[in-house]
């Protein structure tokens, strides 16, 4: 059995009281004073999440992000140095290897943000059509990540000296000071939660003061951490995609609603023969959101119907209950073949009870980015 990596504050997730559990092959704290109440928090004041596990990869070189870009969906042309992008690498079936943030910083190198699990699959997709004088290499245990996230997360930064007033997707270099000592992060407008918040990436040997830092002003604030059970709540509400349920190598960006991280004007991505002629054609199933409008929480691999007793038109990818909403909720393939719709109504089979939901497209609550 793989023995399970740690980040570089698990100490501090000890000591806080956190609860743990295995995701993409890390131990991670999931809750510590509960998952509602970390939600809530976020929602209504902040909260800070350690995200130490996502992955990190540096792509550098003469003509880096050009590079990037002809392997990438995204258009990374389209934004400037010192911002970030949503992007996806894809298989030549369309696929989605992984989904994951660029930020660019300058013409010869581009940062790579992907997910803990994949990201030795996109270093080698990268690297093994990388030309002469492009480097990508591996920087996952380089840097920690931690997300202050919702209404107060600015507060939080100022508090500590780092900068606030940068565009979504925007990114800065700055310092935190911690006693006598100096600490350099990066500081980017990003989040995984639909609340106004920052992403801040230390060293990862800076990790443990940093969090300290930022952890006692999020406690001023009114706000407290949160583990990845608020976190998939809070994605979930919003309709963000987490690969291996809304993306996958099976699941392409146009049944995944995330066309719009698609470059389509761009000569060449990887997939991009497959996903053009998909488009054209017409997907085979759609993602959409269901709202139960029944007692019951959805979760994720559960058949969809067309209605009690009727036709299997689907399978649900992610399924909770909503903090906000106080209602179960979930995302779901549904087949276009179906003729089902935003508006219309379906029944998901709960262990063999069924819950009657409404159609209806992400989000489920509103946006704050």
């Amino acid at each position: 059995m793989t023995e399970l990596l740690a980040g570089p504050i698990a100490d501090r997730h000890h000591a806080l009281g956190a609860t743990f559990a295995e995701f993409g092959g890390w131990h991670m704290p999931v809750s510590y004073a509960g998952t509602v109440a970390e939600h809530n928090a976020v929602r209504e004041a902040v909260g800070i999440f350690d995200v130490s596990h996502l992955g990190k990869a540096l792509v550098k070189g003469s003509g880096a992000a050009d590079f990037v870009n002809s392997t990438l969906t995204n258009d990374l042309s389209k934004i400037r140095p010192r911002k970030a992008q949503y992007t996806l690498c894809c298989n030549d079936a369309g696929g989605v290897v992984d989904d994951l943030i660029a930020y660019l910083v300058s013409d010869d190198e581009v940062f790579l943000v992907p997910n803990a699990a994949n990201t030795a699959k996109v270093v080698a997709a990268l690297g093994g059509v990388a030309p002469d004088g492009i480097e990508v290499t591996d920087r996952h245990r380089d840097y920690a990540v931690f997300a202050v996230q919702g209404p107060k997360s600015a507060d939080v930064l100022a508090a500590v000296g780092l900068p606030t007033d940068m565009e979504y997707m925007a990114y800065t270099d700055a310092d935190v000071t911690v006693g006598d000592a100096s600490f350099p992060v990066r500081v980017c407008r990003t989040g995984y939660t639909g609340e106004h918040g920052y992403e801040i990436l230390p060293r990862w040997s800076d990790a443990g003061p940093v969090f300290d830092t930022l952890l006692a002003e999020v406690t001023n604030a009114g706000g407290q951490p949160a583990g990845l059970g608020a976190r998939d709540t809070l994605r979930t509400e919003m309709g963000y995609a987490l690969h291996g349920h809304e993306l996958s190598e099976q699941i392409t960006p146009n049944q995944a609603r995330s066309g719009w991280a698609v470059g389509w004007d761009k000569p060449a991505f990887f997939g991009r023969d497959a996903l053009v002629a998909e488009k054209e054609a017409g997907p085979a199933r759609r993602l959409y959101g269901l709202r139960a409008t029944g007692r019951g929480v959805p979760r994720a691999g559960l058949t969809v119907r067309s209605g009690p007793g009727g036709d299997i038109v689907g399978e649900t990818t992610s399924g909770t209950f909503s903090p906000t909403l106080k209602q179960g909720i979930a995302l779901a393939l549904i087949d276009t073949s179906s003729g089902i719709k935003k508006g219309g109504e379906v029944v998901i089979d709960v262990r063999g009870r069924e819950l009657p939901c409404e159609v209806v497209i992400p989000p489920f609550v509103e946006s704050h980015v």
